[in-house]
């Protein structure tokens, strides 16, 4: 008879990430499609139509900062709710779990910002943006990954994926802390009550989604104002989400607020707001690209920080904590798939595109920069990534080790 810890586990649901992971990424391959169809659409005869429509105006914003500040406060969320699922109940629920992604993490996130830095110190304007190519896009990177099928161990998706949520964490800071504008502290003030509204739901175990989601309408209207940029209010919201047993479902986390909201937003988020970031953002003309912009400082920086700083930074990172003995190799995994999958990690396009849009907001030539070295980066990273899992070796665990072993190297 199954002991009632293994009949808890069977029960317990799968968090999003994980469907997600067993969905192929699918939302990653609609991104890319949407990425595309922008620079197709952006290069013909129907451009003017599109940056016309972008900059049109429904009510007090453009339809390009209602997808930029109001649906992607909606992705922001969804981020946010699965940082605190993984972190409590999941892949980064234990500090084990959590030493390889979160060592290879802060190495993916410093090398790359240190390289734009390297290209951009002696101009103010444009160092600005030293935050752009520390961003991995998790759906991206994931949808490439689908395509290589079982070649690639599960281990090394779990890793990617956890790698990816921490390097969001990291992204959310740095959004929050450096690209705030004039701050308002009355809205601020007004912001930080309703934070604390949210807070005595949590505290006083309401479980319906829809005072939640009131008060989060709030919490973002007062966030617009505020000079903090209002995708932080998504975040905020999803930190005061609960995640608890439902009540009277004692061995079954799936009516847990956090998780109902999650699989809400999953479809919405992947299939739906992401792809429309996409397709709004991703979209340059290449009319008037000369070889001055491909070699700009902005450029270079940005697509050598995703390209070689990515690389350096996760597998240098990594390969110093295993050789150190403080994490294990993923397990079934290789030494050259960990450097392919290093280089998907350069994959930074939608959190990249929107710290450049923070970061020059003024400025739509920059902002054009930094969507080309976005796309040299990013593309140039999948592509290799993908090279060199399609070749790497798989590993094979000792004889008399099992199946499941964890090799050092």
């Amino acid at each position: 008879m199954a002991a009632p810890t293994e009949i808890l586990l069977r029960r317990r649901p799968l968090s999003v990430l994980r469907s997600f992971l067993d969905s192929e990424a699918a939302g990653g391959l609609v991104l890319m499609a949407a990425a595309a169809l922008a620079l197709v659409v952006a290069n013909s005869p129907l451009a003017p139509a599109y940056f016309g429509a972008l900059h049109a105006h429904i009510g007090p914003l453009s339809v390009s900062h209602w997808i930029n500040d109001g649906l992607m406060a909606v992705f922001f969320l969804f981020v946010g709710l699965e940082i605190k699922r993984e972190l409590l109940d999941g892949q980064l629920s234990t500090w084990p779990r959590r030493a390889l992604p979160g060592i290879a993490a802060a190495g993916g996130m410093a090398v790359p910002a240190l390289i734009y830095a390297a290209f951009n110190w002696g101009d103010p304007a444009t160092l600005r943006g030293w935050a752009i190519p520390s961003a991995t896009d998790i759906a991206f990177a994931l949808g490439v990954l689908s395509l290589l099928g079982p070649r690639v161990p599960a281990s090394l998706k779990v890793f990617l994926a956890a790698l990816a949520i921490l390097d969001d964490l990291g992204a959310v800071a740095i959004i929050a802390v450096f690209y705030a504008g004039d701050l308002s502290l009355p809205d601020l003030g007004l912001a930080a009550a309703a934070l604390a509204a949210l807070a005595a739901l949590n505290r006083f175990g309401v479980s319906r989604l829809s005072p939640y989601m009131l008060v989060g309408a709030l919490l973002w209207f007062f966030v617009l104002r505020s000079g903090v940029h209002a995708t932080i209010a998504g975040v905020a919201l999803a930190l005061t989400i609960p995640l608890r047993l439902a009540p009277g479902r004692p061995d079954d986390v799936a009516g847990s607020p956090l998780h109902r909201l999650e699989h809400r937003l999953h479809g919405w988020v992947a299939f739906g707001i992401v792809p429309l970031f996409g397709f709004a953002n991703a979209g340059v003309s290449f009319a008037g690209v000369t070889a001055d912009a491909l070699l700009a400082p902005l450029t270079l920086g940005v697509a050598l920080g995703l390209l070689v700083g990515k690389l350096v930074g996760v597998f240098g990172a990594a390969a110093l904590a295993i050789r150190a003995g403080l994490a294990d190799v993923p397990m079934g995994a290789s030494w050259s798939q960990l450097v392919g999958v290093a280089l998907l990690c350069g994959i930074g396009f939608t959190m990249s595109l929107f710290i450049g849009l923070l970061a020059f907001a003024d400025d739509p030539a920059l902002q054009d920069e930094v969507k080309i070295g976005i796309l040299l980066g990013s593309g140039l990273a999948g592509l290799l990534g993908w090279a060199v899992l399609r070749v790497a070796p798989r590993d094979v665990p000792a004889p008399g080790s099992g199946a499941a072993a964890v090799r050092r190297p």
